[in-house]
């Protein structure tokens, strides 16, 4: 298992579209990935779930990933959470 810390760095945020496209990202890894905030973790491959945190640029967010792909998948996710990828 590996975890990260980062903040948010799309602009708006993990809203709609971002949001849409961070779940399509961690649907291609078959490791399980939850995103933690202020004490609350949602599975991050539900984007129910993501919008329920209602994350916005600048929020602190734990990428949580356990699987065979939990190195790669937690590079992918952060750098397009800190907004250097589409």
């Amino acid at each position: 298992m590996v975890e990260q810390t980062v903040i948010i760095g799309v602009d708006p945020g993990l809203q709609a579209r971002p949001a849409a496209q961070f779940v399509q990202k961690a649907n291609h890894y078959t490791a399980e990935i939850f995103i933690e905030k202020d004490q609350k973790r949602i599975n991050a491959k539900s984007i129910m779930g993501l919008m329920s945190l209602a994350l916005s640029k600048g929020s602190e967010i734990k990428i949580i990933v356990d699987g065979t792909d939990e190195e790669q998948a937690l590079a992918d996710l952060v750098s397009f959470i800190e907004g250097n990828s589409e």
